[in-house]
């Protein structure tokens, strides 16, 4: 993730400055001039795991240059709920109503500064894909594979309570130069 560059509140260049915290002295982004923190507190972010007509739907975001599916996901917005927030996301993603949620857990996701709040979503309907999305998949339970990342666990968790042990993909590990 992006640090800003410059004060939300005056637009003069923000520094690295030292601040005496409730846990001691923490180094932060802060305005010299008018005292804005930057907190870079993590973001919330909704997921769904989308059962549709006994299956699970993974989806491929359109940016996305590999071949990767996976939950659907989204930002909150002002004033709604998690439960309202998500049921809004897969409605604009995927044109599915859903009839049903439940808690499967909270997760943190440190590498995108992330908190994921992640929902089984029982949804029905005809799926009509938005512009964020490439395509999707049908999955059954025991061909599901979770992915060793963010929502990746998550889906691990739901597969676990559901009475199956989940398999895990390669991931393809970064290349350390020497």
């Amino acid at each position: 993730m992006t640090q800003p560059l410059f004060c939300q509140s005056c637009a003069t260049p923000l520094a690295d400055i030292e601040l005496m915290e409730d846990s001691g002295p923490t180094t932060r982004l802060r305005c010299p001039s008018c005292g804005w923190t930057h907190w870079n507190n993590p973001t919330p972010v909704l997921a769904a795991i989308v059962e549709y007509r006994g299956q699970v739907l993974l989806a491929r975001n359109a940016a996305w240059t590999n071949n990767m599916y996976a939950l659907i996901t989204g930002f909150m917005e002002a004033g709604e709920s998690p439960q309202e927030g998500i049921a809004r996301e897969v409605k604009e993603e995927t044109n599915l109503d859903v009839s049903a949620l439940d808690l499967v857990g909270v997760y943190d996701f440190q590498r995108m500064n992330q908190v994921l709040i992640v929902y089984h979503a029982v949804a029905d309907g005809e799926v009509v894909l938005s512009p964020e999305l490439a395509d999707y998949r049908l999955y059954d339970l025991d061909a599901l594979r979770c992915w060793p990342a963010g929502t990746g666990y998550a889906l691990a968790d739901w597969l676990r309570g559901r009475g199956h042990e989940p398999q895990f993909m390669e991931w393809p590990r970064p290349s350390v130069a020497e």
